[in-house]
């Protein structure tokens, strides 16, 4: 019997899984799609300066402590994907624990994050793409719209054509960004080394000390930026049902992904604190000029007539991240589409290309519609969007975390291991992230938060809490509609509701050859 809801259960259509194309990604090319989700060049030139100006030299360790709440969160995703496997991933979960209105919602908090993020990269990609000719133009400049539209509609088609050839192209893309950053450590730390760096700074294990923070605000809004450079790793689950070992691999391929990342971010920090310093003016990371973008900043001083070298880099990671972006979303409205929280258009599976693909047109549809929205009524609103990203990442990812614990709540006492990484991990996990949305929050009431103020109080607040209640009232609609009954009554997906995924991806690949 099901934890909540009703009566008998469903047939869904599929008991093969949702058609997508089983069998394709290895552990690597998950991990690549986890790492390209993240953007990594471009979340620490958009995150860095802000982050330093908080706390000064304590970067590199607010970047560890930021770490941890994703680490906790990527064991909960793990054990949920160990045994269900499915392209939904918080909604499903969410929803076998809690049922169909928190699942929904989970759901919905994936979407909105993707929809939001994916304008932002779109826009960075051509402000970037305009700065290799020397055109330094305005956010909501002609150019730069139509540059970043068809960013969008391409990285959309790429998405729509197959997962595969996704993968090659990101192999390509995350190759050049990691080049780009260890050109930057290595040429940074050269130049400190040989005496040349402007404000050279040399290495304290204190800049690792977690009790060197002076100012809890300043800690508190550090671990926060931080933590929305860590955000996109959770794309290798989406694509749970295309590995090869729909269990094993995406869980692992998570792990994995959030430890390269950490690696990387706190490494290209010291290298940036080494060479420039820690000043308010020049180079220096606390000069407030930089924080919006410190590789424009240095690039000549430190790469000289190869500056450009980094703009490509930043190019690359957002227009990188904006195909990968696209992925998580449009299978997620798939498992929605499948289990009947959507309407039925969103599981229809390419017939070629095994790809979502009305969820992954639709996906671009939208951010394409909101993005042009956005910016044409008023970029500062756009950019409040932006800012006010951190609410459903931390909203979706904490409705993991509680999920894990409570799905697998009678396991916990059969081993210790099941203790601690069903249990006290996602716990530990989820309220640090209950805590990271409710002061972020708290911050983006005030007016003086952002770029805008709506209905007296911060656009930031209005823009990230509205856009949840956006997703509630959407809920309520569809609730409205015969085909959504199944899904609210609890019959659609419970706990006891198999998995849409066959224990062999071989027996799909077999079953699409004889013409299913």
């Amino acid at each position: 019997m099901s934890d909540f809801g009703s009566t008998t259960p469903i047939h869904l259509e599929r008991g093969d899984g949702k058609g997508l194309a089983a069998g394709t990604l290895g552990l690597w090319g998950s991990t690549v799609i986890g790492l390209a989700s993240t953007a990594p060049v471009y979340s620490l030139v958009a995150t860095l300066g802000f982050v330093v100006l908080a706390v000064g030299a304590q970067a590199p360790i607010a970047f560890i402590i930021a770490f941890v709440p994703m680490l906790f969160t990527a064991f909960a995703y793990r054990e949920l994907n160990n045994k269900i496997p499915d392209c939904g991933t918080t909604f499903t979960w969410g929803t076998k624990a809690f049922g169909p209105w928190v699942g929904w919602m989970g759901g919905w908090g994936v979407a909105i994050a993707g929809m939001v993020v994916l304008a932002n990269l779109a826009q960075i990609g051509s402000i970037y793409f305009w700065a290799l000719f020397g055109m330094e133009l305005e956010n909501n400049d002609w150019r730069i719209i139509l540059v970043a539209v068809l960013f969008i509609a391409s990285m959309t088609w790429v998405s729509w054509r197959g997962v595969e050839i996704g993968e090659r192209i990101q192999n390509v893309l995350l190759g050049v960004q990691y080049l780009a950053l260890a050109i930057f450590v290595v040429a940074a730390l050269w130049e400190y080394f040989a005496g040349n760096a402007p404000a050279p700074t040399p290495f304290d294990w204190n800049w690792l000390n977690p009790f060197a923070f002076t100012d809890y605000h300043g800690f508190t809004e550090a671990v926060l930026l931080a933590l929305f450079i860590y955000w996109g790793w959770d794309s290798c689950l989406a694509l749970n049902e295309e590995t090869k070992d729909p269990k094993r691999i995406p869980g692992r391929a998570a792990l994995l992904t959030t430890v390269i990342l950490l690696f990387t971010y706190v490494s290209v920090t010291i290298a940036a604190m080494m060479y420039a310093g820690l000043g308010e003016d020049g180079p220096g990371l606390a000069n407030p000029d930089n924080a919006d973008d410190f590789f424009l900043a240095i690039k000549d001083g430190l790469l000289g007539p190869w500056g450009w070298l980094l703009v490509v880099a930043v190019l690359i990671s957002a227009v990188s991240s904006t195909q990968t972006t696209i992925l998580p979303t449009a299978r997620g409205t798939l498992a929605m589409g499948v289990y009947r929280a959507l309407p039925a258009r969103f599981k229809d599976v390419h017939p070629v290309y095994k790809t979502p693909s009305f969820s992954t047109i639709v996906g671009g549809t939208v951010a394409i519609c909101y993005y042009l929205g956005m910016t044409l009524i008023s970029d500062n609103i756009l950019q409040d969007s932006i800012s006010s990203l951190g609410l459903a990442i931390a909203f979706y990812y904490a409705i993991t975390g509680y999920a894990c614990v409570w799905y697998f709540r009678r396991d916990l006492g059969n081993s210790a291991r099941e203790l601690w990484v069903k249990g006290i991990f996602p716990l530990l996990g989820a309220l640090m992230l209950t805590f990271a949305f409710v002061q972020s929050a708290i911050d983006m009431f005030d007016v003086n938060y952002g770029n805008t103020v709506l209905l007296g109080i911060g656009g930031t607040f209005v823009v990230g809490i509205g856009a949840l209640l956006v997703g509630v009232v959407l809920m309520f609609v569809w609730y409205l509609f015969p085909r959504s009954k199944p899904f609210f009554q609890g019959r659609a997906l419970n706990r006891e509701t198999p998995v849409l995924v066959p224990e062999e991806p071989g027996d799909i690949i077999r079953s699409i050859d004889g013409g299913i």
